[in-house]
């Protein structure tokens, strides 16, 4: 193979890099990040592909270069010797780089992560089979309480109806929280393992029964952010989404002020229910 085809070669493993580079910045790569732990999280998932995607075409290269011109039908003679000291050097020292350089920034961010103090609100979920519970503990919402179901139609989930927008991924009561403020989940299990997983707000924690652990997001942009359980927690695991709908302050009070008042309004009428009960 000629000098000219060995770069066309070379050339087209960068451009299918590229191209790979392009298409994992689509649907197939993260979700837009919406919180600053997402942001690095995503920053530093792309540092390593990258840095894979340079060894890749490095490596292979230097394999397809040699292989072509020296091989044996050119004539080429074969080298004799042991090892270079040099080269082990070489090639122990930068992958040693290499990792300092990914876990540097990597630590910096479990660190931050781990950091769930001084929350304004604090909401406790708690996993189910197959469902989420929720419970407002502190700050503006406490004392509200609710059960996270899916909403997905049966019809859609039997291929007896369209499927819709979000199959799947739609919940009966949506995970509320303001924006601008350090939101905490306390996570826990009611049973088996679960895991609380929104990968746009870059939270993933595993819920274990008899243990509670926490995460936290902040985020800035009123919308919708929708997960998963990520655990396999039995036959209804992929059944089991979670839904945190983010609000601007005004409108998250009216949202408390609501749920509240319907809580209160629930207790009256159990309380008026159970004393006819009695009476009769």
């Amino acid at each position: 193979m000629s000098g000219s085809k060995l770069m066309a070669a070379l050339s087209g493993f960068t451009i299918f890099g590229l191209y790979s580079g392009m298409v994992m910045s689509s649907k197939y790569n993260f979700p837009e990040p919406q919180t600053p732990i997402a942001q690095q999280i995503y920053d530093q998932h792309m540092m390593a592909l990258w840095i894979c995607l340079v060894i890749f075409i490095g490596v292979f290269g230097v394999m397809g270069y040699s292989i072509i011109k020296h091989r044996k039908s050119v004539g080429y003679k074969a080298a004799n010797f042991h090892h270079s000291t040099t080269v082990e050097f070489i090639w122990t020292i930068i992958p040693i780089l290499i990792l300092v350089g990914i876990s540097w920034p990597a630590t910096k961010t479990v660190i931050e992560m781990k950091d769930t103090s001084e929350a304004d609100v604090t909401i406790k979920a708690t996993g189910y089979q197959w469902m989420w519970g929720y419970d407002y503990i502190q700050g503006e919402g406490e004392g509200i309480s609710f059960y996270s179901q899916l909403a997905t139609p049966q019809d859609q989930i039997h291929n007896e109806a369209a499927k819709g927008e979000n199959y799947l991924l739609e919940v009966n009561n949506r995970v509320v929280v303001p924006t601008g403020k350090k939101i905490r989940i306390l996570m826990t299990a009611n049973d088996v393992l679960h895991a609380w997983w929104v990968p746009a707000l870059g939270v993933k924690q595993d819920a274990i029964p008899g243990y509670i652990r926490d995460a936290w997001f902040k985020v800035e942009k009123p919308g919708v952010y929708r997960g998963q359980c990520a655990e396999l927690c039995g036959k209804e695991h992929g059944f089991m989404p979670i839904v945190v709908e983010v609000m601007e302050q005004e409108k998250y009070t009216q949202w408390v002020a609501e749920r509240q008042k319907s809580a209160s309004a629930e207790v009256v009428n159990t309380a008026l229910v159970e004393q006819d009960s009695s009476k009769n």
